[in-house]
């Protein structure tokens, strides 16, 4: 039996698209495993550095992300912060972020103290968490961002108590009067007030990418074979039919 192609240009356009479009997905999930493998090299470099006495710098400094850092201070517990639709093992809650006023300066530094869980009956009921009074020792890691989530809807102004989805750190300083440093120190040390930190690493994922650009490369590649090979499938029922 002669075998010849039969090219059909819906067929073809149909293949292109799922080709593209498989093509397309998989170097997008390509990107985000280097990018995710960039932040581990940058996490691992800084976390191998000396530990910073946050307290000692001078002015508004930009650290580096993911540097370990201790700052001394009072938290100012008149101005806490939550931040909204962050789950911790598949449990809804909050992030409690609050300013640290540093021992011996006005500098002001954001904390984010820790996760709680969110209450199921009324979602804007918070706990009381305990705020220890007078200087307290926070050692942590520094963050240039909270992280971010999509935004339901519009956030409230801010305001002490606020519930939000995500934080400008430039908007809370204006909000607050207070003289913020442009970064966030993400809490690891406990200071005895109930809050999680099993603070997400932002690294995580970098085999679930590789493992799904994989599958939409072979969705590209399926498309493409599966157009050739129906091709010629229907050129030999064309063929047999002649004779």
């Amino acid at each position: 039996m002669r075998l010849v192609f039969h090219f059909r240009w819906i067929p073809f356009f149909a293949a292109v698209a799922a080709a593209l479009l498989g093509i397309a997905l998989g170097n997008w999930h390509e990107r985000r495993a280097e990018e995710k493998q960039g932040i581990e090299k940058a996490m691992l470099s800084q976390q191998a550095q000396p530990v910073l006495q946050l307290n000692t710098l001078q002015g508004k400094e930009t650290l580096p992300e993911f540097r370990r850092v201790v700052a001394e201070g009072e938290f100012i517990a008149g101005w806490p912060v939550y931040l909204d639709n962050r789950p911790s093992q598949g449990r809804a809650g909050f992030y409690l972020l609050m300013p640290l006023r540093l021992h011996g300066s006005e500098q002001v530094v954001m904390v984010a103290r820790g996760w709680f869980p969110r209450d199921q009956a009324v979602r804007t009921k918070l706990p009381t968490i305990p705020v220890k009074s007078g200087q307290v020792r926070i050692e942590g890691v520094i963050r240039h961002t909270a992280g971010r989530v999509l935004s339901l809807g519009q956030d409230v102004p801010l305001q002490p108590g606020a519930i939000v989805q995500n934080l400008n750190l430039a908007e809370f300083g204006r909000a607050s009067g207070l003289s913020l440093q442009d970064h966030i120190i993400e809490q690891t040390n406990d200071t005895n007030d109930q809050l999680v930190r099993d603070w997400p690493r932002p690294s995580f994922g970098v085999d679930k990418h590789r493992g799904y650009a994989f599958q939409w490369y072979a969705l590209a590649a399926t498309a493409f074979l599966f157009f050739v090979l129906t091709g010629f499938r229907r050129a030999s029922k064309t063929d047999n039919t002649r004779i």
